[in-house]
């Protein structure tokens, strides 16, 4: 859901922006990015993390890879496009389940391949970091679910309030 939600903060953040100045921000956007996928590339790059370690952490990372660059691909697009299509948003949600099965499964796998912590240290700390960013930006997206959710009861029009 880390990457869900970093999607969900660039659009939102575009929008306060008037669409002839978007350019500075896509600048703080590849930076954005390029801080994601650097630490990522840079670990996979490493000749310690393919030594064995007995959960496939080197396998979700390169998932992670992937996905990462998907969510770059949509960050930028739903900067640059106004009115974002429905379409465009629906493939968006899907990608926020598939993420969130990402880092259910990079924190399963995480959680018990302490082992590999001696053997592959680079890989498993990534797997740590990208785990702790899983978990934290999941609880940010249900708080806003219920908050929502919450928002809407109280001031749905359509709720007969009369008795």
């Amino acid at each position: 859901m880390f990457l869900y939600m970093l999607i969900f903060t660039a659009y939102h953040s575009s929008r306060w922006i008037p669409r002839n100045q978007r350019l500075k921000f896509q600048i703080v956007n590849a930076v954005f990015v390029t801080l994601v996928l650097v630490p990522q590339f840079y670990v996979m790059g490493r000749p310690t993390s393919s030594r064995y370690c007995r959960q496939p952490l080197l396998n979700n990372l390169s998932a992670s890879i992937a996905l990462s660059l998907v969510a770059s691909g949509f960050s930028v697009t739903f900067t640059l496009v106004d009115p974002v299509p429905q379409s465009l948003w629906a493939s968006y949600h899907v990608f926020g389940l598939l993420t969130c099965g990402q880092g259910l499964c990079t924190a399963i796998l995480t959680l018990t391949a302490a082992a590999c912590a001696r053997t592959t240290p680079e890989l498993y700390y990534i797997s740590l970091i990208l785990t702790a960013a899983s978990i934290f930006s999941t609880g940010v997206v249900m708080v806003r679910g219920l908050w929502l959710t919450h928002r809407k009861l109280v001031t749905d029009p359509s709720r007969n309030n009369e008795q």
